[in-house]
């Protein structure tokens, strides 16, 4: 892309009236993801969003690019088919707690594993907004909503550790109220080669209002919250002086004493390959523990694509390249008169 061409935010805004109930927080999503696009230097015509069904899944009609508004849960089967038939895209998944964890859970898994160098964007809102609010696969236990009128009695499912157990090669979570972590998330994400996964907390303003305002809120964000940096010691509060020890069988949450380096305190690195690491850090859910945002796990592995492609070359050197003609004519054939 020359310097004449460099593209612009408002170049990723599309002419469509952006529907979301006012306050919600896909509205900050969208904003982030639209300011980060020209960052990335991709052409709007190398460019696809694919959606499944929910709330977020609107987002491909916001962006002025390419992209697929497809059916329930099966978003990671359309993504996966489009960066195949054309590697060189760029594919972003957007996708709920709802349609990617219950109906769509088999193929997220699938795709995590594979390896697919796609960007997988998961908005946790822990309820079925779309359909007007009902408990999702990530609602709290004792939930009342139209579904459960006397609470939820389902356990939820942590989508972090889902994505880590699929063995995802980039995990990460970042919020909807940071702009600038959203934008440094997705950026990252957008960098690395395979599969990222990404949750982002997001505030549903009719059907679970201020779900994670314990969390994030500006006044207990400090307290409740870890920023996961590489090479950072995992501390929080306000003026830095708790943090998160290991004691060889678990974590502890301790005031840090005067020394510079105590015994225990965990230092984050997102390229370790021991799986235990990012399993730790996603256990921590609040109010045990505060909530880590930012990369857990990021590791190099082939992609998916790259392999196949491998193996296409492979089997055109030994066995040539076949016409469709030739193709037809193979093995036993006959002309019905």
């Amino acid at each position: 892309m020359t310097e004449s061409t460099t593209l612009k935010k408002k170049d990723f805004q599309s002419d469509q009236i952006v529907r979301w109930c006012p306050g919600c927080g896909d509205y900050a999503i969208l904003s982030a993801i639209q300011s980060v696009m020209p960052d990335l230097g991709v052409a709007k015509e190398n460019i696809v969003f694919v959606s499944g069904i929910g709330c977020s899944s609107r987002f491909p009609y916001y962006m002025d690019t390419f992209g697929f508004h497809t059916i329930h849960g099966r978003a990671p089967a359309l993504a996966t088919g489009v960066k195949l038939a054309n590697p060189d895209l760029s594919v972003w998944m957007i996708t709920g707690d709802g349609d990617g964890l219950s109906i769509g859970g088999n193929h997220l898994i699938h795709i995590l594993r594979r390896n697919v160098d796609i960007n997988i964007l998961l908005f946790n809102n822990k309820v079925y907004g779309l359909t007007k609010g009902q408990y999702s696969p990530t609602s709290d236990q004792g939930m009342k909503t139209k579904s459960s009128p006397d609470g939820s009695l389902e356990y939820p499912i942590n989508p972090i550790r889902i994505a880590l157990a699929s063995e995802a090669s980039f995990v990460a979570r970042t919020y909807d109220t940071n702009i600038k972590h959203m934008n440094e998330t997705f950026k990252a994400a957008a960098e690395h080669k395979g599969t990222s996964f990404v949750e982002i907390l997001q505030n549903c303003v009719i059907f679970n209002k201020d779900i994670f305002n314990e969390v994030y809120d500006k006044d207990v964000r400090q307290d409740h919250m870890i920023h996961l940096e590489d090479g950072e010691p995992l501390v929080f509060g306000s003026e830095k002086k708790q943090g998160v020890f290991f004691d060889g069988v678990s974590m502890v949450t301790r005031a840090l004493e005067e020394e510079n380096s105590p015994a225990g305190l965990m230092v984050h690195d997102s390229r370790k390959h021991a799986p235990f690491y990012p399993n730790l850090l996603a256990s921590m859910e609040f109010p045990q523990f505060p909530v880590p945002v930012g990369v857990f796990k990021r590791v190099e592995r082939p992609t998916y694509e790259s392999m196949l492609c491998k193996q296409i070359d492979v089997a055109k050197q030994k066995k040539g390249t076949p016409t469709l003609d030739s193709l037809f004519q193979a093995g036993e054939t006959w002309n019905i008169v």
